[in-house]
C-alpha cells in the first residue's frame, strides 16, 4: 500500500469546505453498557488503522494538490483520550454529554495529524460513551459506519484478530463511475463542460431553455438545480455563529416503523423524514413562525455499488427535497414526502450533484466557496439516513447500546438531521446553530410524537390500506 495517495476531487472539496461557523466534521457518540477494556479498545483501533490506512494518514497540500500521506509520527495517544466531565461522582449525564459533543462540533481538528479523534467518557447513563469525530474528507457516513464496524465484535469475548488485508481507498485516479452504480452507468461522465454548463444555466436562463429542448437528462437536472429559488426565510437558516447545540431522540423500534410503512405503502426513510418535517412544523408553530410554506432539505443518496469493498471516501449525491410544512395532517404530509422522494430518486440529480462536487474540488478554493454559498442558500437543513447493523455488537467487551451521529452543514445552513438504525431500533440526532435554534431538544422530543401519530392512525384504521375510499376520506376529510 502506497504511503502517499492523491486525494480525490470530491474529498478535496469536502476538505476545503471548512468554515469557522460550519466545520465539516461528522461527530458521533457510541453509548455502551458497562466499561470498555481500554487495552482491547486500543488494539481494536490499531486493527482499524491497519485495515483502513486512511486512519493513519494526514492530508497534505503539496504543489497545489492534496495528498493522503502516512503520518510518520502517528501516535494513538493523540487520537484516543480520556475525558472527565462534571457530573455525579465524575460521571456525565445526558446534558454534559450533549455539551461535549457540541463543543467538539465547534472545534477544528488538528490538520497536522490524521483527521479523527475519539474520547472515552464515564457516564451516569448505564456505562461509558465513546465520542468520535471525523473530518468529512475522510469519508461519508456510509463508509465511516462501515469502517467503525471493523472495531466491533459479535460477542463480548473478542476472537483473535487475523492480520488484515488493507482496504484500497480511492486514490483520485479512478473515475467514480467505475463503481457501477445504476445512476453512474446512466452515461454521466465528469467533463470540463459540466461546470461551464452549470454556470451558463445559472446566469443565462434563456439559453438554458434552449438546452432543455434538446436534452432532458443531465442538462435538465443542471437547470433544475441552478434555478432553484433560495429557500423560505425561517429561523432554520440564515447567518450562523460558531457555537453548536445537539440533541438526540429516544429510540423507536424499527419493526414498528417497518410495519407502519408496509400498511401505508411507504419506505422507512419516507416515514422518518415525514416525522422530521412534522417536528419542524410543530417547533416553528411554537415559536410563532409561519408554517404555510415548504422548506428544502438536502438529502444524501448513497451511490456506492452493492459490491463496494468498503473503501473510505465520499461517494454520494444529493437531492433537494421540499418538506411540506404547510400540510397539517400527518398522513397527507407522509404521502407528499413519499411522492417527492420517489420522483427525486428516479432522477439524475444525485449523480449531477456528485459530479458538481468533483468539479468544485478541481476549481480554485474561492470559486468553490462561492458555489457552496449558492447551493446552501437553496436549503434549510441536511437530512441523512444511514442504515447500521441490525445485530447487537460489542467493543472491548462492552455492549453497544446506542450509536448516534451528527451531520455537518455547509454555508449558512443551521440544522442537520441524522437518522441511524441499529439493532432493530432507530433514533434521530439533531445539530443546530445556537444562534438560530438554541433548543434542538424541543424538535427531537416531537419527532417520536409525530411517528406515534402515524402509528395511531394505523392502529385505529387497520383496514385503510385495503379500502381506497376510507383512505381518501382520511386524507381529504
Amino acid at each position: 500500500m502506497s504511503v502517499c495517495e492523491l486525494i480525490s476531487c470530491v474529498d478535496t472539496a469536502w476538505l476545503r469546505m471548512d468554515r469557522p461557523n460550519n466545520l465539516m466534521q461528522i461527530v458521533g457518540v457510541l453509548m455502551f453498557d458497562g466499561q470498555l477494556d481500554e487495552a482491547i479498545l486500543r488494539e481494536s483501533l490499531l486493527h482499524t488503522v491497519r485495515v483502513q490506512p486512511r486512519f493513519g494518514q494526514k492530508a497534505c497540500l503539496e504543489g497545489g494538490e492534496y495528498y493522503w500521506r502516512t503520518d510518520p509520527d502517528f501516535d494513538l495517544d493523540l487520537h484516543l483520550k480520556r475525558v472527565i466531565l462534571p457530573g455525579k461522582a465524575g460521571k456525565a449525564g445526558k446534558v454534559e454529554l450533549e455539551r461535549l459533543v457540541a463543543d467538539f462540533a465547534s472545534t477544528p481538528l488538528n490538520h497536522q495529524r490524521p483527521l479523527w479523534e475519539m474520547h472515552l467518557v464515564d457516564t451516569s447513563l448505564g456505562g461509558q460513551a465513546l465520542v468520535v469525530r471525523f473530518h468529512h474528507a475522510m469519508g461519508d457516513g456510509f463508509s465511516l459506519v462501515r469502517a467503525m464496524l471493523t472495531m466491533m465484535d459479535e460477542s463480548p469475548v473478542a476472537p483473535p484478530r487475523p492480520q488484515p488485508e488493507p482496504v484500497a481507498n480511492d486514490d483520485g485516479d479512478e473515475e467514480h463511475d467505475q463503481q457501477g452504480s445504476r445512476l453512474l452507468r446512466a452515461g454521466l461522465k465528469l467533463t470540463g463542460t459540466l461546470w461551464s454548463k452549470y454556470v451558463e444555466v445559472l446566469t443565462h436562463p434563456t439559453k438554458a431553455m434552449d438546452y432543455l429542448k434538446t436534452s432532458r437528462d443531465v442538462t435538465a437536472e443542471l437547470y433544475t438545480i441552478a434555478t432553484l429559488s433560495d429557500d423560505a426565510n425561517t429561523r432554520l437558516k440564515g447567518e450562523t455563529g460558531s457555537t453548536k447545540r445537539v440533541a438526540w431522540s429516544e429510540q423507536i423500534p424499527l419493526p414498528d416503523v417497518k410495519a407502519v410503512g408496509r400498511v401505508l405503502g411507504c419506505s422507512v426513510n419516507d416515514l422518518l423524514i415525514a416525522a422530521t418535517a412534522g417536528a419542524f412544523r410543530h417547533y416553528l408553530l411554537e415559536q410563532g413562525d409561519q408554517t404555510d410554506i415548504d422548506i428544502r432539505a438536502l438529502v444524501p443518496v448513497n451511490m456506492r455499488a452493492p459490491d463496494d469493498k468498503g473503501a473510505l471516501g465520499n461517494r454520494f449525491g444529493l437531492v433537494a427535497l421540499d418538506l411540506p410544512l404547510n400540510i397539517e395532517h400527518p398522513l397527507q404530509r407522509l404521502y407528499a414526502v413519499r411522492d417527492r422522494m420517489q420522483a427525486l430518486k428516479s432522477s439524475l440529480q444525485p449523480a449531477v450533484v456528485l459530479n458538481l462536487l468533483e468539479v468544485m474540488g478541481m476549481a480554485p478554493k474561492a470559486v468553490q466557496q462561492q458555489a457552496i454559498d449558492i447551493l446552501s442558500a437553496k436549503a434549510s437543513t441536511v437530512i441523512t439516513n444511514v442504515p447500521g447493523p441490525q445485530q447487537t455488537l460489542y467493543l472491548a467487551g462492552a455492549r453497544l447500546r446506542q450509536p448516534l451521529f451528527w451531520v455537518p452543514q455547509a454555508g449558512d445552513i443551521a440544522v442537520g438531521v441524522s437518522i441511524l438504525s441499529y439493532d432493530n431500533k432507530v433514533q434521530l440526532g439533531l445539530i443546530t446553530d445556537k444562534k438560530r435554534v438554541p433548543d434542538p431538544d424541543l424538535i427531537v422530543e416531537r419527532f417520536a410524537v409525530e411517528f406515534e401519530q402515524l402509528l395511531l392512525l394505523v392502529l385505529m384504521e387497520p383496514d385503510l390500506i385495503y379500502d381506497p375510499d376510507m383512505l381518501d376520506q382520511l386524507l381529504h376529510g
